[in-house]
């Protein structure tokens, strides 16, 4: 079944109906793996890698930059794969630090680190990663729009604004006539609902701007995995499962079970599936860390819910 690619709003750029997440490259899955599953993701016909200059810096002994190492040296060994991906990447965390940087200076020498780790000589799509109250947008807005000049990067956008944060950010565009952030990296599944839904949502929509759903599957949970405090210990990220796991948490993954059945599929294939139909969104991120997994995420982009089974699911998660 071939895959249908999508326009990423105005970018130029088109996308097949899920991101490839480079969260665990370097980390859960190792080098090897992580080339196996880029790999196999590539010759199923998906297109789009996302990672960020701080992953994963949270890891100790880890000092951010693995995942982008990992995708440059995949990249080296077979550079045929440069053109077939369009690559995504973030700047704005200081790993180790809570702090956010997304003034011109950090931009500049934040964009030449990625490319050297990527091994490329440009990014596709260029996302500021999370707020920086301390810099102006338009400091931030002409660090990209230089990098856009230059060629180190072909788009731009941002990640984790709100509603309010994104208008201000297209006024200060429009008003200083640089590019604007073309692309909104939100957190948004079946559980994470409201900070995507509503006003920003109506904003994307009208302004035409690509979403890429990050966390479309909790972090996990919706996978199923996780239904008692029991399973924590499953993975690494076990320990955040708990604030899901309460009666609307199992309620959703109830409905998941319901749906899964009827498709024969398997419940986080139909949560992401949800993401896929979700009204103003281009496509969700979901990261794989074996083969298996990455065969799934194949077969969710091809699951096509009734409008009924979306009623289930909908009303669960409200």
């Amino acid at each position: 079944m071939e895959v249908k690619l999508r326009a990423l709003g105005r970018t130029g750029l088109t996308i097949a109906p899920m991101v490839l997440g480079g969260n665990v490259f370097g980390w859960t899955a190792d080098e090897n793996t992580s080339f196996d599953i880029l790999d196999a993701f590539v010759a199923a016909g998906l297109n789009a890698v996302d990672t960020a200059d701080g992953y994963s810096h949270w890891v100790p002994g880890h000092k951010g930059g693995e995942s982008e190492t990992v995708i440059g040296k995949w990249f080296k060994r077979s550079p045929a794969n440069r053109a077939k991906v369009v690559l995504v990447t973030k700047v704005g965390v200081i790993p180790g630090s809570t702090r956010r940087d997304l003034s011109a200076r950090w931009i500049a020498q934040a964009v030449e680190a990625s490319l050297k780790r990527l091994q490329t000589d440009y990014i596709d799509l260029y996302l500021s990663h999370w707020p920086d109250a301390n810099t102006p947008y338009e400091e931030t807005l002409r660090a990209f729009e230089d990098a856009l000049q230059a060629g180190k990067i072909r788009a731009m956008g941002t990640s984790n604004l709100d509603a309010a944060q994104l208008g201000d950010s297209l006024a200060v565009a429009k008003a200083a006539g640089l590019h604007r952030y073309d692309v909104l990296q939100p957190e948004y599944n079946l559980y994470a609902r409201h900070q995507f839904e509503g006003e920003l949502r109506d904003l994307v929509t009208r302004e035409e701007i690509g979403v890429i759903a990050y966390y479309a599957l909790a972090a996990g949970f919706l996978t199923g995995k996780y239904r008692s405090v029991a399973d924590f210990g499953k993975s690494p990220r076990g320990g955040g499962m708990k604030k899901y796991l309460g009666e609307r948490g199992l309620r959703i993954l109830a409905a998941l079970d319901r749906v899964a059945a009827e498709l024969s599929a398997t419940p986080a294939e139909v949560a992401l599936a949800w993401v896929i139909a979700a009204k103003g969104v281009t496509a969700p991120i979901a990261s794989a860390t074996s083969l298996s997994q990455l065969n799934s995420l194949v077969r969710a982009t091809r699951l096509q819910l009734s409008d009924a089974q979306l009623g289930v699911l909908d009303a669960a998660s409200r």
